[in-house]
């Protein structure tokens, strides 16, 4: 039972603050991704991915409806958004000590852990 509540709590925590970023990019748009993935040399219309790695993912791991790809998923975004926005703070050490993109590890850390482990007894299909 622990181990099932702790993919629970993993599962809702990565989720919900996945699909935040989500819902920022309903309201405020994503139109500012389209010019830097042309620039990374990617077609623009690669931008509404962002859709699936940061509203569809995020609703499959809340939910616990094929956690699994939507946790990979979600990894996929992250090292997007890290190797797109954030390559060159990768390595980079705050005055705090900690990683400049900490919190974009983290999300990619975490989508691949829940990946690897599923989402437990508490989902909606236990894949």
């Amino acid at each position: 039972m622990n181990e099932d509540s702790g993919k629970l709590i993993l599962r809702v925590a990565l989720g919900v603050l996945i699909l935040m970023h989500g819902i920022g990019k309903i309201v405020n748009g994503i139109d500012w991704l389209g010019p830097m993935l042309e620039s990374s040399g990617l077609p623009a219309f690669f931008k509404y991915g962002v859709y699936v790695g940061e509203l569809l993912a995020p609703a499959l791991v809340i939910a616990g409806f094929y956690t699994r790809v939507g946790a990979w998923l979600i990894a996929v975004n992250m090292l997007f958004a890290i190797g797109l926005a954030h390559w060159e703070e990768l390595f980079v050490i705050t005055k705090s000590g900690g990683f400049a993109i900490e919190k974009q590890y983290m999300f990619l850390l975490s989508a691949i852990a829940l990946a690897l482990i599923g989402g437990g007894r508490y989902a909606v299909n236990q894949k």
